[in-house]
């Protein structure tokens, strides 16, 4: 059996994390939050602590920065926060690599999802902004959309998140 997914995505600082704990929360009351940020600099470590502040006792938290299908969670509802990130280190791992990121990427998605569980999984929407400049941030942008659109055809909800408001896409 595959798990049941609800897909939330936004800008950043949208409101989609505190939406995605809320629906989380109302679906159990022992979840697991699936944290796939590396610490990389200070203002980033306070980013992750008002994360952090924000949950209750009640959420077991799992740190994973790539191989998030290594984890059993059958049974359980988790909260992936956030595919962004995770696609980040991925896409470091191999050095930067368009085909490889997405090819990993779609791989380790697809085990993960294989298993029996509740999926509110988070990312963000960065390609409605300008273009960069920059060969590696258009390379990651594409490989983000595609990420996010290869998970979306996957998930039973989308849920877009703008300025805190959530707007149900896919239902």
């Amino acid at each position: 059996m595959k798990a049941k997914i609800h897909f939330v995505t936004g800008g950043q600082r949208s409101g989609k994390s505190a939406f995605a704990e809320k629906i989380t929360l109302e679906l159990s009351d022992s979840p697991i939050y699936l944290a796939t940020s590396k610490k990389w600099d200070e203002e980033h470590n306070e980013r992750i602590a008002l994360h952090q502040e924000r949950r209750e006792e009640c959420w077991t938290t799992v740190e994973e920065p790539i191989d998030i299908h290594h984890h059993i969670f059958a049974g359980k509802v988790v909260l992936l926060d956030c595919i962004t990130l995770w696609l980040t280190n991925i896409f470091d791992e191999v050095a930067y690599d368009k085909e490889k990121a997405l090819r990993k990427a779609q791989e380790i998605w697809t085990a993960l999802i294989a298993q029996n569980c509740t999926l509110i999984v988070v990312s963000n929407e960065i390609g409605l902004g300008g273009i960069s400049m920059n060969k590696a941030s258009r390379q990651f942008t594409d490989i983000h959309g595609l990420i996010n659109q290869f998970i979306a055809k996957q998930a039973q909800k989308v849920t877009f998140v703008v300025s805190g408001l959530p707007m149900v896409v896919k239902e």
